[in-house]
């Protein structure tokens, strides 16, 4: 189980406990974080639930697959260095504490 804090565009915060194995977006939508639509239900065919991933962690997940990358090039919001699918990265303890930040719009 991590604890994840997701913060929204206007600075709102809430701190969810994902279980291992799930995907941030899975946890997200689970707990009804706002932010957060995975319209796809996780099958990186959509981009509704980009988010970005705290500069200090981002470097430690696996980087995006080809797909990801692709669908990332379609966000509604700024695609930043640190932009990724959240149903693309799976809860581990490492995980445990990060922060994700909500973009301004999803779709």
């Amino acid at each position: 189980m991590a604890k994840v804090t997701f913060i929204e565009h206007d600075g709102l915060e809430q701190v969810v406990d994902i279980p291992t194995g799930w995907t941030l977006m899975q946890g997200a939508v689970q707990s009804g974080v706002a932010g957060i639509e995975g319209e796809c239900g996780g099958s990186c065919a959509c981009a509704t639930c980009h988010c970005y991933v705290d500069e200090a962690l981002v470097d430690s997940l696996s980087p995006p697959s080809e797909t990801e990358q692709e669908m990332l090039d379609c966000t509604a919001s700024e695609r930043r260095g640190n932009s990724r699918l959240s149903c693309q990265i799976r809860v581990s303890d490492a995980l445990d504490g990060i922060v994700i930040r909500l973009p301004e719009a999803q779709s």
